[in-house]
């Protein structure tokens, strides 16, 4: 009886991995191999050759390389103010500075056109005629976009360092720069390196901001976004794809070569923060001035949304929100809602099922679904979209939200997967023979054990999903029509009709719907937590 169980439990494991792989060959493989056979239509080598592709991979390459180095910088002090200085409101300072993750990178080359555009507050009060488009306009909205997820990272990193070699090197008197080439440098390289990966491919593949403030300075991923969408030139945007794909690719080899000396679980003596009058004046001043930097384009989205005639006239009116929720805004806003909420649900099921049959049933095939689900993070979300489009192009799925939500499930998998993976693999490894003794079937232990020990990583995979489904446009913008439009895209559509009020309203309503969403599993965890600790 026992074998039959035991036997029954490893088909239903060996079959769940091939069903799940087979989905991830449709989703993923597929679609690229089908962008890849498209490159024979294309003259690839006069694409590659031509004087405007070379002109955006250089100007792609040099936008990105400064963003990059600025935002790691900006990004590196922030995390060691919040992690290791002795700082009051800890907690708002950090929501400040992630408030840019909750709204769509286009959104933040708006605020900057707001702010230093030819007719901005900033401009009109620096003297400056023209505005600042181009090469800094694109650096200054990339390193918005982008610094808050270096911030996570490289918090993530102090957050696990252990301070008792610190402590040890201060007594034998070792100086403190000899501790940062003997302690820091060893300890930060491999890590820092895919935080350079990560928030580089961030930049080079994004185009809100450069189809914002890039004026005539075109990067490579908004050549793409032209040659698709404007001009339908579907071979040229494949050949475009492939080459946006090598920086991505390069980021997920080197997250991969580095994984091994990540920092995980408790650490023998965290770092207590370090008072110092100095230390923590600079700490609270660099503070203020990121979150000022951060907010106060999203404040200008509430006054051009509410104000007559933005900045001449500052008067309050509420007739750009009937005028945008007269276009249709209400309608995309409920496709958003679904899609985001579909992707969700689904997401974290899927996850969570290829989590648990990587993490904790090795097997044949264990290594093959854990490669594909991580392997989206190496595919940019503009070429994912361009992939789909050359695959499902005349299926019954095309022009529908069913495509959407596969594809921002895609795009967004693999963190949510690591999230899970890396909980699941924390728990007791001898659990599910535990249960096969006893004769504890493996969903009832999944129910039972699995599910309450990492539903606290559950709510966050779910809020991982939804807000990056509610902002993106990179993947969607080649997939969605008139009747599955997400209201994301309506940003770009009345920013080209110069509606900058209207844009500015959509961006309020995904911040505030993104708002929400991540108070609502704020009180969830808070609320489980409190459960906890009186069981």
């Amino acid at each position: 009886m026992t074998n039959k169980k035991s036997q029954s439990r490893n088909v239903f494991a060996g079959s769940t991995k091939l069903l799940l792989c087979c989905f991830f060959i449709a989703a993923v493989i597929i679609p690229l191999i089908r962008m890849l056979f498209n490159l024979k239509d294309a003259d690839v080598a006069g694409i590659l050759s031509s004087g405007a592709t070379v002109t955006a991979l250089i100007n792609s390459l040099a936008v990105s390389l400064t963003a990059t180095i600025i935002a790691i910088i900006i990004a590196a002090i922030a995390a060691y103010c919040i992690t290791r200085c002795d700082i009051k409101l800890r907690g708002l300072f950090s929501i400040c500075i992630l408030l840019p993750m909750l709204i769509p990178s286009i959104s933040h080359g708006m605020g900057y056109i707001i702010l230093f555009g030819s007719n901005g507050r900033l401009s009109k009060l620096l003297g400056l005629t023209s505005g600042l488009y181009g090469f800094w306009g694109i650096v200054i909205g990339s390193v918005m976009y982008a610094f808050p997820v270096a911030y996570l990272m490289i918090s993530d990193i102090l957050k696990y360092e252990d301070s008792t070699p610190y402590e040890a090197a201060a007594v034998l008197g070792i100086p403190k720069l000899r501790r940062f080439t003997a302690i820091t440098f060893p300890y930060m390289r491999k890590p820092m390196i895919s935080v350079i990966f990560a928030t580089f491919t961030m930049i080079v593949t994004d185009y809100g901001v450069p189809l914002m403030v890039g004026g005539m300075y075109k990067t490579l991923p908004v050549i793409i976004y032209e040659e698709v969408i404007g001009r339908q030139d579907f071979a040229k945007g494949s050949v475009l794809g492939v080459v946006l794909l090598i920086p991505a690719v390069a980021a997920f080899l080197a997250d991969i070569f580095c994984k091994g000396d990540k920092r995980g679980g408790a650490v023998s003596r965290p770092f207590t923060p370090k008072k110092g009058v100095l230390k923590t004046i600079f700490s609270h001043l660099y503070l203020l001035m990121i979150s000022v930097c951060v907010v106060y384009p999203i404040v200008s989205f509430a006054e051009l949304t509410f104000s007559k005639y933005y900045p001449n006239d500052m008067s309050f009116t509420t007739a750009h929100i009937e005028s945008t929720m007269r276009k249709g805004a209400g309608e995309y806003l409920v496709n958003s809602l679904i899609i985001a909420f579909s992707v969700a649900v689904i997401g974290v099921v899927i996850s969570f099922m290829c989590a648990y049959l990587t993490a904790r049933v090795p097997g044949r095939g264990t290594s093959f679904l854990h490669l594909m689900s991580i392997i989206s993070l190496a595919i940019p979300g503009i070429v994912l979209g361009l992939s789909y489009v050359l695959t499902f192009k005349g299926t019954p799925i095309y022009k529908t939200l069913i495509i959407l939500i596969i594809a921002n499930t895609i795009h967004f998998f693999s963190s949510p997967y690591l999230m899970i993976y890396n909980s699941m693999a924390k728990l007791n490894p001898n659990l599910e023979s535990v249960g096969q003794t006893l004769g504890i079937g493996r969903f009832r232990l999944i129910k039972d054990v699995v599910i309450p020990q990492t539903k606290s990583t559950l709510a966050e995979m779910f809020s991982y999903f939804f807000v990056n489904s509610m902002m993106t446009i990179s993947a969607v913008a080649f997939l969605a029509v008139g009747d599955t439009k997400p209201v994301a895209l309506l940003i770009p559509q009345f920013e080209a009709l110069m509606l900058l009020e209207s844009s500015a309203f959509v961006s309020l309503i995904i911040l505030a719907v993104n708002l929400l969403m991540k108070a609502f599993i704020y009180m969830l965890k808070h609320m489980a937590s409190k459960r906890a600790r009186v069981n």
